[in-house]
């Protein structure tokens, strides 16, 4: 078996560690805030957070706020313990090689 097996394979991606980790400490995230904070295209969030949706570990709501689109994200209870998991096997695999 090897080293890096207990990594979570949904995570290994900048763009999907951004969005957990900015959503582990928000409640809901909405479009906009979060392609700031990341600093990345319309297209590369909604393709990211479209697959840790798929994944169950964010729940993307989508509203209308008064006659303009909002797209908002949430950690769920899955994610944040699969993130966490995902975080615990980092800091032994950084324990392992000091």
């Amino acid at each position: 078996m090897s080293i890096i097996s207990g990594l979570n394979k949904e995570f290994e991606s900048r763009v999907r560690l951004g969005i957990m980790s900015v959503l582990m400490v928000n409640d809901w995230v909405d479009f906009t805030e979060m392609k700031n904070m990341l600093q990345v295209t319309d297209g590369n969030l909604a393709s990211h957070s479209t697959a840790l949706e798929k994944h169950e570990y964010i729940e993307i709501k989508k509203e209308f706020v008064g006659k303009k689109p909002r797209t908002s994200y949430k950690i769920t209870l899955l994610g944040k313990q699969a993130f966490q998991a995902h975080l615990a096997f980092l800091e032994k695999m950084l324990k392992i090689e000091s």
